[in-house]
């Protein structure tokens, strides 16, 4: 059988219990966070099924943005694509003193870090790992509800705050589009996760969620996978790249490696520039096109597609963001396939059936426009895509990111297309496969090289 396209990876923040751990404030900088991405079990079981996932979750984002542009005041996504299963990542996290672990969906279509909390004083009748225990931790501080930070989250009642109470925290109350919500106190904590130097670091004064009722089933049913909250990667101020990545040089980076490969080779996320390997000046950039519409999402503009260096004739205005804070192109981790705007997908695929001398599968794999038999060929060839983008960079993925593996002897374009006027078209991470992507905030600029991809 071939071999099944579709993964689901963990970031494992290792905490390595028998080195002392160091304390990060403004004087101390360590090189960088190595974060392992750890290969787990193959999900979803099938392409048809991913595609599926990733509708959800590109309509959760949509919702998103026109949420936004509803109440141009609100600073944070109120959905998450912690409601789709779709391609996830997942976060291994220390927090509290002395450290809790629990695992959380990591999602870049969001800024808000929350975990599921319990209030409980003795708490042996919860299951190890299955919330926050807050009253067991010495640095646990819910936010005063008069906190300027408290303005930085969705709150419930429309804010009120009794200025004088001592005990008032900031309560929070985050929105799904299918009606799911979690709500809380917006709080801090300290968090140990491992250095380049190969020390735990702490860090102090982290902000998160820390909510005690969840209901509805993005964050609660089979599709969460048993998490125990969301790990919050956009551009918002307080994400976890926001947050350490000021520490850090303001900048994040990661290589998915092709996990069809045996032995399956690591994949990792860095926060900070790693100073191993230079990679910069083997890096092309393009700049982060800004929305006014949304801070959360990483957006960079397409100029051209070409299929065999042939330029298709696609108008710039398919990949514009217009007034309303339609269109545009997101780089995407937690979408897998890669979705486009309608008239550029059209052109594409008919550039592929004109040019892909292969026959047709005899069954196209459903949700597919374009599925070839490769019975015939041990190695099959397919006609060279490449991306010209912003900043005059050329972003060129191998055939094996966007013609999958979908069944025995079948192979078909991994690309959608993207129907609703109000959305944006998505790079996804079986895309992105194969590549180092540095997202320097500082210089609002996203740079992709093919080389040093295994060697953090």
């Amino acid at each position: 059988m071939a071999p099944n396209t579709l993964t689901i990876f963990f970031f494992s923040l290792l905490l390595l219990s028998t080195t002392t751990s160091t304390t990060v404030n403004r004087r101390t900088k360590p090189q960088y966070l190595k974060l392992p991405l750890l290969h787990k079990d193959t999900f979803p079981p099938s392409p048809s099924h991913s595609l599926s996932s990733d509708i959800h979750r590109l309509n959760t984002l949509y919702s998103s943005l026109h949420h936004r542009k509803l109440h141009r005041s609100a600073k944070l996504p109120l959905t998450s694509g912690a409601s789709t299963g779709s391609g996830q990542y997942f976060v291994d996290l220390r927090i509290g003193t002395p450290p809790q672990r629990l695992l959380l969906v990591a999602d870049t279509g969001s800024d808000l870090v929350w975990v599921t909390c319990s209030a409980c004083r003795n708490c042996s009748a919860r299951p190890a790992r299955s919330a926050f225990l807050a009253r067991h931790s010495s640095t646990y501080k819910p936010y005063h509800c008069y906190n300027k930070q408290c303005r930085l989250v969705p709150n419930p009642n429309g804010g009120a705050c009794s200025h004088t109470r001592l005990h008032s925290p900031c309560r929070y109350q985050y929105s799904y589009s299918d009606g799911s919500e979690t709500k809380g106190f917006f709080s801090t904590e300290t968090t140990m996760l491992n250095a380049s130097s190969g020390r735990p670091v702490k860090f102090k004064n982290f902000a998160f969620g820390c909510s005690f009722e969840a209901s509805g089933p993005s964050i609660t049913g089979p599709s969460f996978n048993g998490a125990q909250g969301v790990m919050g990667l956009g551009r918002g101020s307080i994400s976890l790249a926001s947050q350490l990545g000021r520490r850090f040089g303001n900048r994040f980076s990661y290589c998915l490696m092709d996990y069809t490969m045996s032995p399956s080779p690591t994949s990792y996320l860095l926060i900070g520039k790693s100073t191993m390997v230079n990679y910069s000046k083997k890096m092309s950039y393009t700049p982060m096109i800004s929305n006014p519409f949304t801070s959360t999402f990483y957006y960079i503009g397409i100029e051209g597609v070409y299929i065999e260096d042939v330029k298709l004739r696609i108008r710039p205005s398919v990949w514009a963001i217009d007034e309303m804070g339609n269109g545009g192109t997101v780089m995407d981790s937690g979408t897998t396939l890669t979705f486009l705007a309608e008239p550029a997908y059209r052109l594409i695929v008919s550039a592929f059936k004109r040019l892909v001398t292969l026959p047709e599968a005899d069954e196209r794999t459903a949700g597919f426009d374009l599925c070839v038999n490769v019975s015939s060929e041990a190695r099959p060839s397919f006609p060279k895509l490449s991306f010209r983008l912003g900043g005059n960079s050329v972003l060129a993925p191998p055939p094996g990111n966007y013609f999958i593996d979908t069944a025995e002897d079948v192979k078909c374009l991994a690309l959608q297309p993207l129907s609703a006027a109000s959305g944006f078209s998505v790079i996804g991470n079986l895309m992105q496969q194969g590549f180092m992507f540095e997202f320097d905030r500082d210089r609002s600029r996203i740079g992709f090289t093919r080389h040093g991809c295994g060697q953090p």
